[in-house]
């Protein structure tokens, strides 16, 4: 298969389910109005709540949801083959990814805002609030603690990275002050705040961390775990204007520049595919059905999403219209990359152990090998071109960890406020999430938690459909389309996390797990995988009888005229 007939059918697919499936349902079903007013417009604090031009939080939505998950995944995936991998983004963005991010923003904010805690308790039961707030915080740790070992591991393998994030930050914290505090203009302010961060790419290939800062620092875990809590320290207590917003719209760019230009390099180049279509259904990582689904995590569908969607956007959407191209559109935008993500792994090697042994070393280097090929297909130089890569899995990566933190400390802040004051505290909760997320990077934990993260992640995304199933439900709504994506993406993530926590306690309890560090690490996440999957069968359990509520009252029949 050519790679560019596999890139001609992503665009087929994002042109029809943006086009006609989620116009049809934005006009028809949910209806957005623009006159209708937003929380960003009635509660406007300049913190949490912020009217936002589409066109910013556009870039903020994609930067915000796209992290390395749907680099990584497909880059993974496609040892079960390229065809199983690219049925799964393509159609799992169509019938799922879309419609997940979409009603995500959209009926938290026709709630004034609710997060899912409140929604939950709204829609649901209370027993469903608590429950689903210890699992999203669970949920959240598990990505904090994968992607901050991302962030590292880039900071170190790469050491042009730690430039290009110095200046991206430079970049961001102007692209703030530009907008929101001098007026300028947004075009002008893009030009000159997305520059900067490209010279910081280039920079980092002139003044890489070993040669500036020494061996010793450039390759230390601890140095690059706190660089990266104390960045993800300010974007959760500073208001989002000043900081998160602003720096994941100038990120934005430089992923969209680098996805951009690097599917010119596909059409330049146009290679085939040289491994493989399908490998088999049982492999070495686990079987097609249900693992194949959960690592490629992103992409397709991603419950993460539903977490940035109903706790940011829906608090910055200016019009109820703009939750369709926000929403939506950004999604099929992330497809896209991970589509980009499959074709460097189904191309660049020559053959499937050559793959195996580029694999081995980790998924980060295919990716930025990848990425200097295509772009060097457009005549940019080898070094600049992986420095490229690089910087595009460390923005990736670090751009959602500081959104993993500021969510964390609004989740500590629920669930244990009314515990006591001091949880409210946005400096506490802050530190409370990162000392977490700290223990798990410099332990080592991280990796036996990396296997439970893609499980846990689709599954918040079957939760994150509960809600919004609930809610149509309520009003009266057809919701067949969002119905049939949560039980699919339930049974299939709960059987995940079942044959996850399955392998950890068997290498356990089998003495395979060698060491201490093994030992405790895939003891505490095999228990987390159980926690998990019995939260998610109690939220399904009080979903289910919501469900049936909303189902005898909408059969009682209307009361007789006079």
């Amino acid at each position: 298969m050519n790679s560019v007939v596999i890139l001609i059918l992503g665009f087929v697919v994002f042109f029809i389910g943006y086009r006609v499936y989620a116009k049809y349902v934005d006009t028809k079903i949910m209806k957005a109005d623009p006159k209708k007013p937003t929380p960003a417009k009635m509660f406007m604090d300049g913190v949490e709540f912020m009217p936002t031009s589409k066109n910013i939080l556009f870039g903020y939505q994609f930067k915000s949801i796209a992290g390395a998950a749907p680099v990584i995944g497909p880059i993974v995936a496609i040892q079960w083959g390229w065809l199983p991998a690219l049925l799964w983004l393509l159609l799992g963005a169509f019938f799922i990814g879309w419609v997940h991010d979409y009603s995500s923003a959209l009926v938290p904010m026709r709630n004034e805002g609710a997060s899912f805690g409140g929604l939950s308790y709204k829609l649901i039961s209370p027993k469903a609030r608590i429950v689903l707030l210890c699992f999203i915080y669970f949920f959240l740790l598990l990505v904090a603690g994968a992607f901050g070992n991302i962030v590292v591991d880039a900071a170190i393998g790469q050491k042009s990275s730690p430039m290009a994030w110095l200046f991206l930050t430079i970049g961001g914290i102007l692209a703030g002050q530009m907008i929101y505090r001098w007026k300028k203009d947004i075009i002008l302010t893009t030009v000159v705040c997305v520059l900067i961060a490209l010279i910081g790419i280039w920079f980092g290939t002139v003044a890489p961390s070993d040669s500036t800062l020494g061996a010793g620092i450039a390759n230390s875990r601890a140095v690059w775990a706190i660089a990266a809590l104390v960045f993800c320290y300010f974007a959760a207590v500073l208001p989002i204007w000043r900081f998160a917003l602003p720096i994941n719209y100038v990120a934005s760019y430089i992923v969209l520049l680098g996805l951009f230009f690097g599917i010119i390099g596909v059409f330049v180049l146009h290679p085939d595919f040289t491994l493989p279509a399908y490998t088999g259904f049982n492999i070495k990582i686990g079987p097609l059905w249900p693992i194949m689904f959960v690592t490629i995590g992103c992409g397709a569908i991603s419950g993460w999403h539903s977490i940035v969607s109903s706790s940011g956007t829906a608090r910055q959407l200016e019009y109820e219209t703009d939750a369709r191209p926000v929403g939506g559109g950004v999604m099929f935008v992330e497809m896209m990359l991970g589509v980009f993500a499959l074709i460097i792994a189904g191309t660049i090697f020559a053959s499937s152990s050559e793959y195996a042994a580029a694999i081995a070393k980790g998924p980060i280097g295919v990716f930025a090998a990848g990425v200097s090929k295509f772009l060097g297909a457009i005549g940019m130089p080898a070094a600049v071109g992986r420095s490229y890569g690089g910087v595009m899995l460390i923005v990736l990566a670090v751009t959602i960890l500081q959104l993993v933190i500021r969510f964390m400390r609004v989740a500590t802040s629920e669930l244990l406020g009314d515990i006591s004051p001091i949880f409210k505290n946005a400096h506490i909760g802050t530190v409370i999430a990162e000392i977490l997320v700290l223990i798990l990077i410099l332990t080592g934990w991280w990796q036996y938690l990396w296997i439970l993260f893609g499980g846990a992640n689709q599954l918040m995304a079957s939760m994150a459909l509960m809600l919004v199933t609930a809610y149509l439900m309520s009003q009266g709504k057809p919701y067949a389309w969002t119905f049939y994506p949560m039980i699919f993406m339930f049974f299939t993530t709960t059987a995940a996390l079942v044959v996850t926590s399955y392998r950890l306690f068997r290498a356990v309890f089998t003495g395979t797990a060698k060491g201490a560090e093994a030992y405790i690490g895939n003891t505490l996440m095999g228990l987390v995988a159980i926690f998990l999957v019995i939260a998610a069968i109690i939220l399904a359990v009080e979903g289910w009888k919501a469900f049936n509520r909303y189902r005898a009252v909408k059969a009682q029949p209307a009361p007789a005229k006079a």
